[in-house]
């Protein structure tokens, strides 16, 4: 038997997911297996075994990490001080498609995965997220926006950002059209 040979770096969980990330956007998370993701980072896959217990639990720590810098986008805006709650909600509006924009990869992940295998770990983190957003816009607005209308700005946002994803364009380039559908949406909310 040969001799394993030795690695560069210490196998984390950070360097397993990152290799997983970039694996599961390039090949679907359906197409990845553990011992895909162990090649790619010169382990064997028992290595792996040893911080996830699956390919659905490492999916689910993926993003949830996402997730967590998403509701860090929200609580920035929240805590900035001096800004009054119009543009507090437009501030949120417009992190919410830069998010997705600047991070389509995680954002793809995040909300458009289809699998039997995660269905049950994603449902989670993105409803946490979005109670978070419909709070955040219903106390902002003082409490003078509805439930549905929370939802439907939710949707529109999710759409524009899942539309501009599949477009390859980056946030710059669609920036303008942001603050176009912005101010649309402020239209309902405020």
């Amino acid at each position: 038997m040969a001799a394993r040979r030795a690695v560069d770096q210490e196998l984390t969980r950070e360097s397993i997911m990152q290799a997983a990330h970039q694996l599961f956007h390039e090949k679907g998370y359906q197409n990845v297996s553990m011992r895909q993701i162990a090649k790619e980072l010169n382990y064997s896959h028992g290595a792996i075994y040893y911080h996830f217990k699956n390919k659905a639990e490492l999916f689910y720590a993926l993003v949830k990490a996402d997730f967590k810098l998403l509701d860090e986008k929200l609580k920035g805006v929240l805590n900035q001080e001096g800004l009054d709650n119009e543009v507090k909600i437009k501030k949120i509006l417009e992190g919410y498609i830069e998010f997705g924009l600047k991070n389509q990869s995680q954002y793809e992940l995040m909300f458009l995965t289809k699998d039997e295998e995660v269905i049950s770990y994603m449902i989670h983190e993105p409803n946490l997220s979005y109670e978070k957003f419909a709070q955040a816009i219903y106390v902002l607005s003082e409490q003078q926006v509805s439930a549905n209308v929370i939802w439907s700005v939710f949707l529109s946002l999710h759409g524009f950002v899942t539309h501009y994803c599949k477009t390859g364009m980056t946030f710059n380039e669609v920036e303008p059209l942001m603050k176009s559908h912005v101010i649309f949406l402020m239209k309902g909310l405020t």
